[in-house]
């Protein structure tokens, strides 16, 4: 529910607040008082393009705040998520700014937002009558949403569009599986090359850094085992070794010990180095006689490493690589004996989605042409009484080639005005006020399943008086019952049917003049009635009209 309006430097409006109530909330005024301004500032919030020329004279920016009720409304909760917004305590807050010069500006609960996410979500809020653009209703889209709802059959056209989808992934599934399987059918002779080439050689991980390390032993077998030889006796094997020395000198120092127990701990420390040393020496011995100088192994060694070489150039650059390209390959060729069995599971799934598709679809189509027949023959029952006695209102269902997200048909309003017409769809319905009046019609046909919590309606009245303007009153007080209406008219019998009378006028001031807005009640708005009456609202007889229009609307 729009619970207030504030709009600020709006052409003629210098600073107006209106608080509106549940029901019917209608606005009357003189002509040219600026109640059309008031519709045209509330449709800034629903996506309008601002235009610096609504800027008030002598203003730097024009303003419009709307602060709605969305309790109950989870759709509007998950439309403010998805921008990143939330709503405060069942409250939001839209605001658009637009400046005489710079940039303008929007705002939902007081955080920066675009233009557009405020109209995302006021469009969710509020459906505005009497220009095209912001009708929701004119959209075939929202008419098909709207005709499933009537038919109950919301949650059947969400089957069809999950079956939909699930259907077109599968098929595109499909088709990347064949493409898939006709690359590697292609690549296949060639795969099985590089497996047989990986494979054959029988390569380990870390073999090549193994056999670098080999080889080189193996190029200085003499070198090494020369110098392993020459420490080996300096060491520990020959005449005067080192080992010797330290023996020599571990006894000399052992005799110091027994002269001074400080030096004990040196003795040990000799003990260990000498213990050390032969260790050395004997194992460099081993080493010495373990080095095998073998050409014919280096030879092998040599042609092993080439064959590494030549399989890290072709698919390396490390033999790590070499590995992981065989597990690729591999993993293509076993892909390749599987597509047959993959290709014949999901075609049988595809075999399956399009029978459920189908069944689905064909029982919406049923609920669809039920559902239409009904809202026809209750829509062109309702417009002759609106004044319009030779409209006539039909739901075309319009066949598709094929299936779709939407199912078998096509779903379109059209709404011929006047006799002897055929009809046409309601974008292109010429006039303002017809178009309102068939919007009328529909929402007290469709006002059970209309998510749309608020209706605005101008230009209504275009036309009309009477029984007729009777008639209106009624069917906008009827559709008030399940929704927010905030109609601008000039019918004292939809104002005298008001739950909130809100008068707007203009003054003319010092500098310029300004259109102001208050709520009526009591004497004040039986004057108004009289006045739209058409009579004097001072005189007696033009209030009592006005209070037995009053009465009557309100019994």
């Amino acid at each position: 529910m729009l619970v207030e309006l504030r709009i600020r430097d709006f052409a003629v409006i210098e600073d107006v607040t209106l608080h509106l109530g549940p029901g019917l909330n209608v606005l009357t005024g003189e002509t040219g008082a600026g109640k059309s301004i008031i519709v045209g500032a509330l449709s800034l919030l629903l996506g309008e393009r601002a235009s610096t020329d609504v800027v008030r004279d002598g203003a730097e920016r024009a303003s419009v705040d709307a602060v709605f009720d969305i309790r109950g409304r989870p759709e509007v909760d998950e439309a403010l998520e998805a921008y990143g917004f939330t709503s405060e305590d069942g409250l939001v807050i839209l605001r658009r700014e637009v400046a005489r010069e710079g940039r303008n500006r929007a705002w939902v609960n007081g955080s920066p937002a675009t233009a557009g996410a405020v109209g995302a979500v006021g469009s969710l809020l509020v459906d505005l009558h009497g220009q095209h653009e912001h009708q929701t209703l004119l959209r075939p889209a929202e008419q098909r949403k709207l005709l499933d709802a009537f038919a109950g059959a919301g949650d059947l056209a969400q089957e069809v569009a999950r079956l939909f989808g699930s259907l077109q992934a599968a098929r595109h599934e499909l088709e990347s599986r064949e493409e898939r399987a006709r690359e590697l059918a292609q690549r296949a002779d060639f795969l099985r090359f590089q497996l047989d080439e990986i494979h054959g050689a029988r390569v380990e991980p870390g073999e090549d850094e193994a056999l670098e390390v080999e080889a080189k032993r193996h190029e200085h077998a003499e070198e090494l085992i020369q110098g392993a030889g020459e420490v080996h006796d300096v060491l520990y094997g020959g005449e005067e070794s080192v080992v010797d020395r330290l023996a020599d000198l571990e006894r000399r120092l052992q005799q110091l010990a027994r002269l001074d127990a400080q030096l004990a701990p040196f003795v040990e420390s000799l003990t260990e180095a000498r213990v050390i040393l032969s260790e050395l020496g004997r194992d460099l011995g081993a080493y010495a006689a373990s080095v095998d100088h073998d050409p014919a192994r280096l030879a092998e060694v040599r042609a092993r490493l080439d064959l590494i070489y030549r399989l890290k150039r072709k698919y390396g650059p490390e033999l790590t690589d070499v590995l992981a390209t065989a597990e690729r390959v591999r993993a293509e060729l076993d892909e390749l004996d599987d597509a047959d069995t993959g290709r014949s599971e999901l075609m049988e799934r595809i075999r399956i989605l399009q029978r459920e598709l189908g069944e689905a679809a064909t029982r919406l189509s049923e609920l669809r042409g039920d559902a239409a027949r009904r809202v026809e023959a209750a829509v062109s029952e309702t417009l002759p009484k609106l004044g319009m006695p030779g409209a006539r209102f039909s739901v075309s269902l319009e066949p598709l080639p094929e299936v779709s997200a939407a199912g078998r048909e096509r779903v379109e309003f059209l709404v011929a005005t006047n006799a002897g017409f055929e009809p046409r769809p309601l974008a292109r319905t010429a006039s303002g006020g017809e178009l309102s009046r068939v919007m009328l019609a529909l929402k007290a046909v469709l006002a059970e399943v209309d998510e749309i919590p608020v209706l605005v309606f101008d230009e209504i009245d275009a036309g009309i008086g009477g029984r007729v303007a009777g008639a209106v009153g009624a069917v906008l007080a009827e559709v008030a019952r399940r929704h927010q209406v905030f109609v601008v008219t000039h019918l004292p019998q939809v104002a005298a049917r008001a739950d909130t009378h809100i008068l707007v006028e203009k003054r003319e001031g010092a500098a310029a003049a300004s259109a102001t807005a208050r709520v009526l009640d009591g004497t004040e708005r039986v004057e108004e009635v009289a006045r739209m009456l058409g009579g004097d609202p001072e005189s007696e007889t033009s209030r009592a009209h006005a209070q037995e229009l009053l009465s009557g609307a309100a019994g």
